[in-house]
């Protein structure tokens, strides 16, 4: 009687070696796959909380910044010299541009539209808090490129000096048409009696990505 398979007919030893690899293929290891994204997992969330606990933190250690005056009612504000539709960037320490201001929700990036007049700046932040810079508490303006976490092209930052208490802030501004930067620069410098020694200062953000 004939054998069904030719042990030497290669078509027949072709499909041997195919059921043999078929048998030996690995099963998947879901028991390590899951562990690794576990892993990962809780890595990532030791992480946020490690950046959430420093903000707080840092937060604490700014308790004594004074509360933020508040806008006006519209009606007061007087005539408006500019208006800006943007982003705030945020706030730091004047002539420190890494030193971030967290307190009094200085912190907190948003939206924001700025109305300038003869009384001074109010600044309105949709899902932040609100807050105004007397004409007197205005320290100057300047064009940079970069506030603490955020770093832009050469004169994309509208970044404004002023004194809350005893402290000189910075905060940072880019309007949604950036042609406008210099207006506001010009506007800010002359309301405030001409530019500061801290309002003058650009930073250098060589490595600040």
């Amino acid at each position: 009687m004939k054998p069904l398979i030719n042990p030497v007919d290669p078509a027949a030893g072709h499909l041997v070696r195919l059921a043999a690899e078929q048998k030996s293929q690995d099963v998947t290891d879901w028991a390590a796959r899951i562990g690794w994204v576990v892993g990962l997992l809780l890595f990532i969330a030791l992480v946020y909380w490690l950046m959430r606990e420093g903000w707080k933190w840092r937060g604490t250690l700014q308790g004594d910044l004074p509360e933020l005056p508040q806008p006006p009612a519209p009606a007061e504000l007087g005539p408006a010299r500019l208006s800006l539709a943007g982003r705030y960037h945020g706030s730091t320490t004047a002539g420190q541009w890494l030193d971030r201001i967290v307190a009094q929700g200085l912190g907190t990036r948003s939206r924001v539209e700025l109305t300038l007049t003869e009384e001074g700046l109010a600044v309105v932040r949709p899902g932040a808090r609100d807050f105004y810079i007397p004409a007197d508490s205005l320290r100057g303006a300047r064009l940079d490129k970069g506030i603490a976490g955020k770093v832009l092209a050469e004169g994309g930052l509208l970044v404004i000096t002023w004194q809350l208490g005893d402290r000189l802030i910075d905060s940072g501004f880019r309007s949604d048409r950036a042609a406008e930067h210099t207006a506001w620069v010009d506007a800010l410098t002359e309301l405030s009696g001409g530019p500061s020694d801290a309002a003058a200062t650009s930073h250098d953000m060589e490595g600040a990505r």
